[in-house]
């Protein structure tokens, strides 16, 4: 099963710089439901492999995976 770090924006922190989250997922559209129930004014999600740490890719709130492993 392919893992992901993925690393996702969720708003701005008083200073103006981006409030980040970080967590490990195997299932894109479900990790975009989680965001959704979690942190509805989440906006963009960086994908990395878990292993070797290289981004695969990134989508927004509007501009989601489609599958469950799309890298």
């Amino acid at each position: 099963m392919k893992k992901y770090r993925v690393i996702t924006k969720i708003g701005n922190n008083s200073d103006g710089s981006a409030q980040c989250v970080r967590y490990r997922c195997s299932d894109l559209i479900s990790y975009c439901r989680f965001l959704d129930k979690t942190f509805p004014s989440w906006t963009w999600t960086n994908v990395y492999d878990k292993e070797t740490g290289i981004q695969l890719g990134n989508f927004t709130k509007f501009s989601r995976p489609t599958v469950k492993h799309p890298y």
